[in-house]
């Protein structure tokens, strides 16, 4: 458990609370993930916690060392700001608090942070300023990714209140936040103290609660499961319970609720009692929920619009059959008496009937992908490239190539499927290779960790098998490794090379079956290698 440092001298003696109830205040303090810290009025640091320490990158001295200590402080344009127009400075001297003003820190490592501070001057009992507390907010990934920091100041915002409060006057901390529900709990999680947050989630009055057990909270179902007792249970053992779910108001309506369970200690280590947190997220949870369902709406609607495309693909081949069959009788039958322009018009019917009749069967293997993901089983890479590469043996021959076949796994899979694969790029290679150069194709394999695969959409934490197909034919620009993979996606026109632009779409659609993925790494007139991600079975 944390400690909060609290000395008078430059001795760094551990000044002991006075009572319990302060004891409980200061751990509360110090179990805090964000930055805190006092300064007396003149500017030196008094108090601060173990997170502030972490934000800081240094322990600074008590007594010692001003707030600003020696780190470099700057605007969020990137211009150093005059440390009497920070915002502790700017409390100290008007005895304001500052709010929602973010700033740059440099720490003495150089490392910069964005930072939110929230700083609020303290009183004594004659309303003279003695000094002021200040709550670090780091924002920095934020900031980054450019997210909504509003409800985050919000909540730090109340929290902050808080704590000034308990500081001056402890039992008027607790209930001056009205963003967070704070409450303290004996060790039986009997409530022991209430503040204006708690009522504002829960609804119930302090006169209402206190001495009630926090089981009143929680959904029948959870507490059939004694989930309270669970909570209770893991913060006694490992300091603190975190959880989320739905809790129930005074007037049973539900609300989705983020909850810290913190152990609180005595000077033997003890546990006294708790103090819980709770954060109303409903919103949020809400959002999650409708964007989870709207998910699940575009999936279906994806697997309607995949079954009426092979349907529709499967209806069409019976007529198109038999537009081509009488246009060959036709041909042959009259085609020799027909005047030129006819009989290039028939020719041009037929030939366009022959390629609708290629992008339907096409058509059908893509769908059939999405449809039809039969069970998995163990299946033989090293049978299936044979197979694919026995298949075109002829037009392999005719090109003089080479076909160089490493040692591949076993892997469990869909047998077709990965057929298809492995059938889709070696034609590829066939089909773009160089008029002047006879064709070589290599395909090996390797055991890759998937913690080297980050940003790609795949479980990192699998063990992958990568199998590489290398040719030295055509291949294309590097700003065409992602659209090779598009549906109908052509990087030559239909009149230099035959087919509809699938085939690379139908390997990437069954490696998502397959929980891997495709990449495609070229250089135009150096060749291409397709790079396969298939996940090693945890057994195999």
């Amino acid at each position: 458990m944390q400690k909060i440092l609290n000395v008078s001298s430059v001795n760094h003696q551990y000044i002991e609370p006075r009572n319990e109830s302060e004891l409980m205040h200061k751990q509360l303090i110090a179990g805090l993930d964000v930055a805190v810290y006092l300064c007396d009025k003149d500017g030196f640091i008094t108090m601060f916690n173990d997170a502030a320490v972490q934000l800081w990158g240094r322990v600074p001295e008590i007594g010692k060392d001003l707030w600003c200590g020696s780190w470099k402080i700057y605007n969020t344009d990137g211009s150093e700001m005059p440390l009497n127009a920070c915002p502790m400075a700017v409390t100290l001297k008007t005895g304001i608090p500052i709010a929602g003003q973010d700033i740059i820190v440099e720490r003495p490592d150089g490392v910069r942070r964005n930072i939110l501070p929230h700083p609020k001057p303290l009183f004594n009992s004659e309303g003279e300023i003695v000094g002021a507390m200040n709550m670090l907010l780091d924002i920095t990934e934020q900031m980054k990714t450019k997210k909504d920091l509003k409800g985050t100041e919000q909540h730090i915002e109340g929290l902050n209140n808080s704590l000034e409060q308990k500081v001056i006057e402890s039992n008027r901390m607790i209930e001056e936040v009205e963003d967070y529900a704070i409450i303290f709990m004996d060790r039986e999680g009997n409530i022991q103290n209430w503040n204006k947050g708690a009522e504002k989630i829960k609804g119930y009055k302090e006169e209402e609660i206190l001495g009630k057990n926090f089981r009143i909270f929680y959904m029948q179902e959870d507490r059939d499961r004694g989930l309270p007792e669970q909570l209770i249970a893991e913060a006694v053992m490992t300091g603190r319970a975190v959880h989320e779910g739905w809790r129930l108001t005074k007037y049973g309506e539900k609300f989705w609720g983020s909850i810290v369970i913190t152990a609180l200690h005595d000077e033997l280590n003890n546990v006294i009692g708790f103090t819980k947190l709770t954060r109303n997220l409903t919103e949020r949870k809400l959002a999650e929920d409708k964007l989870q369902q709207n998910a699940s709406e575009l999936e279906a609607q994806n697997k309607e619009l995949e079954q009426f495309t092979y349907l529709a693909s499967h209806d069409m081949k019976e007529p198109l059959r038999k537009i081509i069959l009488y246009n060959n009788l036709l041909r042959d039958s009259l085609g020799t008496k027909l005047e030129p322009r006819s009989q290039n018009y028939l020719e041009r019917s037929l030939h366009a009937a022959n390629r609708m009749q290629r992008l339907i069967e096409d058509l059908l293997t893509y769908s059939k992908t999405s449809l039809y993901n039969e069970e998995h089983e163990k299946v033989d890479l090293n049978t299936i490239v044979a197979d694919v590469v026995d298949f075109y043996n002829e037009k392999l021959e005719d090109a003089s190539a080479d076909v160089k076949i490493g040692s591949l796994p076993v892997v469990n899979g869909i047998s077709f499927q990965l057929r298809q694969l492995f059938d889709n790029i070696i034609s590829n290679a066939i089909k773009y290779r160089k008029s002047d150069v006879d064709l070589l194709i290599t395909i090996d394999s390797e055991l890759v960790s998937g913690s080297h695969l980050a940003g790609k959409d795949i479980n990192t934490a699998n063990t992958f098998y990568k199998i590489s197909v290398a040719d030295n034919g055509m291949g294309f620009s590097e700003e065409y490794s992602q659209k090779v993979f598009e549906l109908f996606q052509r990087l030559v026109t239909k009149e230099q090379y035959s087919g509809n632009g699938i085939g690379l779409s139908i390997c990437k659609k069954i490696m998502q079956n397959h929980k891997g993925f495709i990449e495609a790494i070229s250089t135009e007139g150096e060749g291409a290698t397709f790079n396969i991600y298939l996940p090693k079975a945890k057994n195999g």
